[in-house]
């Protein structure tokens, strides 16, 4: 739906960088990142940018979000020369976009913005239904465990990664990154509060840092299940990860679990979507 500039401004339009929140499901996606003869959440928006504006362009995304793997609060920026402001962006893709991504704000930054370098912490969250029933109306959206968990032995586990190491342990290698230090601000392992569909059903791991290596959460996850199932001891993560090697750490979990649930922008744009859920953990 190519929309035309508006009438005050097909005069004079300039290049306007615009930098939008959005949220989708990854189930049918390769991942954020195009990719030859693959569906992506980048091609998918880069095609809505076509059919606004006309333009070829590339929106560029904070997160490089894998296969599978869901957001909540994703940032993407791109510029374009058409004129529309972020309102008109906001409203023509949402028109665009196909049911399972969505814009959720949209404004104008200035020509320097770059979504990924302007990230101060991401969040995200894995979700692990250990229920006796099969997780029918959200199989895509967790991680079944057959056998029940115990969070409490998973949150001692958790506090060993907190802060700033070297969390070569908990990447999927090869590896092209040069430096595998990375600081975690906060990592909590609990059941979600009463008021949701998954309280007593679910387990939930929660991570905030300034940066994650290629499948860190999901390996974090995956190590954190082992502990919860008694397959290894709560002191066993602060090994797997002063061993400085991926095979002393747990399996990648898998990816339908895990969303990114908050981008903090800083004073670039303060996060305003979706905070951390009011929960108290488990004695």
């Amino acid at each position: 739906m190519s929309l035309p500039p508006a009438p005050d401004e097909a005069s004079a339009v300039v290049d306007r960088r615009i930098a939008i929140r959005l949220a989708y499901e990854g189930t049918r996606y390769s991942g954020w990142q195009m990719q030859p003869g693959r569906a992506t959440v980048q091609g998918t928006l880069a095609t809505a940018i076509r059919e606004v504006s006309g333009e070829e362009v590339a929106p560029k995304g904070a997160s490089r979000t894998d296969a599978g793997v869901h957001a909540l609060d994703q940032v993407a920026a791109f510029t374009s020369a058409s004129g529309h402001s972020a309102d008109v962006w906001v409203r023509a893709l949402n028109a665009t976009l196909p049911s399972d991504i969505t814009v959720l704000e949209g404004r104008e930054v200035g020509p320097d913005f770059d979504p990924v370098s302007a990230a101060v912490s991401k969040r995200y969250r894995y979700r692990i239904h250990d229920a006796a029933w099969r997780p029918v109306l959200d199989r895509h959206l967790v991680w079944h465990w057959r056998g029940r968990l115990d969070e409490a032995r998973m949150r001692e586990a958790a506090t060993a990664l907190i802060g700033e190491h070297d969390f070569t342990s908990f990447e999927t290698v090869p590896s092209t990154r040069l430096s595998k230090v990375r600081t975690i601000h906060s990592l909590e392992v609990f059941r979600p509060p009463l008021a949701t569909d998954a309280a007593g059903a679910e387990v939930w791991i929660e991570v905030e840092g300034n940066g994650f290596l290629y499948n860190m959460v999901r390996i974090i996850a995956g190590s954190l299940v082992l502990v919860g199932a008694g397959k290894r001891s709560p002191g066993w993560l602060g090994e797997a990860l002063a061993a400085r090697s991926r095979p002393a750490a747990g399996p990648t979990a898998p990816p339908q679990g895990l969303m990114l649930v908050a981008i903090d922008l800083g004073h670039a744009w303060p996060t305003t979507i979706l905070p951390a859920p009011n929960q108290t953990p488990s004695p």
